[in-house]
């Protein structure tokens, strides 16, 4: 690690325990995932992080949101996970004709928790390390006007940049119909910089091809031209039901 790390991190474990908080628990990789956030400011990253603690108490407060308490968007078999990808990240798979804006948003945004959580968690080798990264790919293929919901895309794309930092390798949108255009742009308004040079909008042709290479064709089920079956993101076992201990946070330090 360049001396400059090791620097901003010290800078960070003191800013943060300015804020009142602690560091104690996290390793390397995960606060330096924080301050690549945010530049490498320490300042900024510690209150990243802290705000992150403070919101991951309110949100799971037992580390884990159960298949029970989000049943209702699950029973929509709207998303699946696969991989790991040629670059040996796990990948979410969002079937968007199978969405539909949801009545309680509370439910809603506990849903994209525990799918992040699970995605992440399944990518783990052995040890957890802390700068696990996930591969998203939402398919809008078959959409109506029924599915379309721009606030539900701000809101998986906030939770990804404000509380899942540096967690998101690339995320492909297929099939985009012209209609969606303006979701999109609109959707976009709420992006940063950084999560937008990580979104590919796949077209046919040349980029269509780069995608199935950069995904390998183990992971890309078989409706998009791999050899992996389509798997329900309920129907994944994993060995730890609990949510990887990077994700989680010590109540007592917020």
């Amino acid at each position: 690690m360049e001396e400059s790390q090791e620097l901003a991190l010290t800078q960070l474990r003191k800013s943060v325990e300015k804020l009142s908080s602690s560091t104690e628990g996290y390793e390397v990789p995960t606060l330096m995932r924080f301050l690549v956030a945010r530049s490498m400011n320490p300042d900024k990253a510690a209150k990243m992080f802290v705000d992150w603690q403070k919101w991951r108490a309110s949100m799971v407060p037992t580390n884990e949101i159960t298949d029970s308490e989000v049943k209702d968007e699950l029973d929509f078999k709207k998303i699946c996970l696969q991989g790991p990808t040629k670059s040996g990240h796990p990948m979410v798979l969002v079937l968007t004709s199978k969405h539909f804006p949801a009545k309680d948003q509370v439910i809603f945004k506990k849903f994209v928790v525990h799918l992040l959580d699970k995605t992440i968690a399944s990518g783990i080798k052995g040890k957890e390390v802390g700068d696990e990264k996930l591969v998203a790919v939402i398919d809008l293929s078959n959409i109506t006007y029924k599915n379309l919901d721009a606030r539900g895309l701000i809101t998986g794309f906030q939770f990804l940049q404000s509380y899942y930092p540096e967690r998101l390798a690339k995320c492909y949108i297929l099939h985009m119909p012209g209609f969606f255009l303006s979701v999109w742009r609109f959707v976009c308004r709420f992006l940063e910089k950084a999560t937008q040079e990580k979104i590919v909008i796949v077209k046919e042709g040349e980029e269509e091809r780069k995608f199935k290479e950069e995904i390998g064709v183990d992971a890309l089920p078989e409706e998009y031209g791999g050899k992996a079956k389509l798997t329900l993101i309920q129907d994944v076992l994993l060995p730890q039901a609990s949510a990887p201990h990077m994700l989680t946070t010590n109540i007592n330090n917020v």
